[in-house]
């Protein structure tokens, strides 16, 4: 029981930090800074459900798209732990990470062009981006179908969480500062950073042993 319950602390705050819904609050607020209130809770809500959608698919058809392409779970989790260690560098010094960036968007006054922004860039690349692809098959590829719930419900979870940041962004960013926004960022980074170094020593290790 122990280690199921630590093992769920390790895949939310793993998710937790490489989607850091705090940093991510000021640009759900900056791509939706012309929208009502009411608008604003429609796109967090379409984004965090289609953020959601897409990892689930990642997780459930992990195995599916290891075997397709004859990858390996050492070598998704050497890949993986490089990657989510270079989001976490990039965080660590203070950088939004240029996987989670938005990218332009240019918007109209019509609500469907307000709901896009939803798509992209939150839903990808800036939430569901490759990091969290990475991490979300690397959770859940090891451990049967009691890793893939696990990973599904501490997902769903931090998407909750998420949500809620975003539709009361304001007051948070009110209260946290730009300096704090930056501190948690990179504590975010530094506890990715780690992440990434373990999924790459992991795969390294599985490496070694199925070659021997």
């Amino acid at each position: 029981m122990h280690e199921t319950t630590g093992h769920i602390l390790t895949v939310f705050m793993g998710f937790f930090a490489i989607m850091n819904p705090i940093a991510n609050t000021p640009v759900f607020l900056g791509l939706t800074a012309d929208d009502s209130t009411a608008v604003r809770r429609r796109i967090a809500f379409k984004a965090l459900l289609t953020t959601f959608v897409l990892i689930v698919a990642f997780i459930l058809l992990g195995k599916l798209i290891f075997s397709l392409f004859g990858i390996t779970l050492p070598a998704f989790q050497i890949t993986g732990g490089i990657l989510v260690f270079m989001i976490g560098l990039q965080m660590l010094h203070g950088k939004q990470s240029q996987v989670h960036s938005p990218v332009a968007t240019v918007k109209d006054d019509s609500m469907q062009s307000a709901l896009n922004v939803a798509i992209t860039p939150l839903a990808m690349p800036i939430l569901g981006g490759p990091g969290t692809i990475a991490a979300a098959m690397n959770f859940s590829s090891g451990g049967g179908m009691t890793g893939m719930l696990i990973t599904i419900v501490a997902f769903a979870l931090l998407c909750l969480l998420t949500y809620v940041f975003f539709i009361s962004g304001e007051r948070l960013v009110k209260v946290l500062g730009d300096e704090g926004l930056v501190m948690i960022t990179r504590l975010m980074g530094l506890i990715l950073a780690v992440i990434g170094t373990q999924m790459f020593i992991t795969g390294v290790a599985g490496a070694i042993k199925a070659g021997s």
